[in-house]
């Protein structure tokens, strides 16, 4: 296991890297200057080329990379440029509580209504509640987030005022984005543990389970749930990549205050400290995010814990 971890996390700090370097050839192959005014109009002369020394952007790109490496390994990426008051850490730390807490709560949302719609379906198989759950899901799958969400806001915030459509000020506000966050990751859940549980509702140790008198409910949670959440917990990686990635355009269209917010509209004003430091960001997360997952999966699973360690 020792030997598994030093592997990935090697493949950690490779990947890291490649994605740090692709980020910051793709930020000056975009054309175009970070250095407009307020109008739009770009800065010349005298203050341009302050600003220029000030962000290093007169150096030779080699230097330019070499610097950017060092502010990734200190994880300093100095001030905004829209925003010179402050510092692109400023701006992390103001906004990641805010999109992790956006992020967690869809995810614990989706595994949990996605596992009982997923198993439900799998006991009423071919039955009334089966085809409900499969209906949502194909929904779930087929919808983008960023559409529910409009659809969300135009029935549940305008029409009938139920819910807050904007801003991050409580429970109330959380609502709809979770739900236009969550509602594709059920989807797919629920249909993975919907196969899985039928192929382990058939095996042997099932059926002994049954034949010794085991009540339904203690059969279906305590083992075949287990071996069914395997394939769930694959796709765990892949689920996160795609609700951090929902959450840029999701907290935009709900104006919550989070990185995605501060990525979108760095990227429209060109803002390249802040581009990035949020993409590092991003990215180290998503990295440490699937390194647990192939942790967790080699926990529950100890055919793949022992193939690790027979390596």
């Amino acid at each position: 296991m020792a030997k598994f971890i030093i592997k990935r996390f090697t493949a950690m700090i490779l990947t890291l890297w490649v994605i740090t370097t692709l980020t910051f050839i793709l930020m000056h192959a975009i054309p175009g200057s970070p250095f407009n005014n307020s109008s739009g109009k770009a800065i010349s002369g005298a203050a341009l080329k302050n600003m220029e020394a000030h962000y290093h952007m007169n150096q030779p790109l080699s230097i330019q990379y070499l610097i950017y490496l060092k502010s990734v390994a200190t994880f300093n990426f100095g001030p905004s440029i829209k925003q010179p008051a402050q510092t692109v850490n400023d701006l992390l730390g103001r906004g990641f509580p805010v999109s992790f807490e956006l992020g967690m709560w869809t995810l614990i949302v989706a595994i949990l209504s996605g596992v009982l719609l997923g198993v439900l379906a799998a006991l009423k198989h071919n039955g009334l509640i089966d085809y409900i759950a499969m209906t949502i899901a194909v929904f779930g799958i087929s919808i983008p987030d960023f559409v529910l969400a409009t659809m969300l806001i135009q029935e549940f915030a305008v029409n009938l005022q139920w819910f807050p459509a904007g801003t991050w000020q409580g429970v109330s506000y959380m609502i709809l984005p979770i739900i236009a966050l969550a509602t594709g990751p059920m989807a797919i859940i629920a249909r993975l543990i919907r196969s899985s549980m039928l192929e382990v509702l058939t095996q042997d140790y099932i059926r002994t389970a049954q034949a010794k008198g085991l009540s339904p409910v203690l059969i279906v949670f305590k083992h075949a749930l287990k071996n069914a959440l395997l394939p769930v917990v694959t796709v765990l990686g892949t689920l996160a990549a795609a609700i951090l990635t929902g959450t840029f355009v999701i907290e935009k269209i709900f104006a919550i205050p989070g990185m995605g917010k501060y990525f979108v509209d760095s990227i429209n004003s060109r803002d390249y400290p802040v581009i990035m430091g949020t993409t590092v960001f991003y990215s180290a997360i998503l990295i440490v995010m699937l390194f647990l997952v192939d942790i967790a999966y080699g926990w529950l699973d100890p055919r793949i814990k022992m193939d690790r360690e027979a390596r």
